[in-house]
């Protein structure tokens, strides 16, 4: 599958309107992180967005289910959420 965010690997990228995740972790105007790939999980409509964040030198994960009562628009929509850097 495509990358379906539309984010290009390696890039830096800036959120400008805060969303929460798959998990309730709200993440606020003004983080930042590399972004390295998405996965998806297709029996549970699962993405997972892989990033590096500076200051913790190690991976993170970041989960979402595209489903319409989860975040399907937040996925669709992403371009509004983040910015390149």
């Amino acid at each position: 599958m495509a990358n379906p965010l539309n984010l290009i690997p390696g890039q830096k990228y800036k959120v400008i309107k805060a969303f929460n995740d798959f998990d309730k972790i709200t993440h606020p105007v003004g983080e930042t992180w590399t972004f390295l790939r998405t996965n998806f999980l297709p029996y549970e409509d699962g993405l997972t967005l892989h990033v590096s964040i500076d200051h913790f030198d190690k991976e993170l994960s970041y989960r979402f289910q595209w489903r319409n009562e989860e975040q399907a628009d937040l996925i669709h929509n992403f371009s509004e959420f983040v910015q390149p850097q």
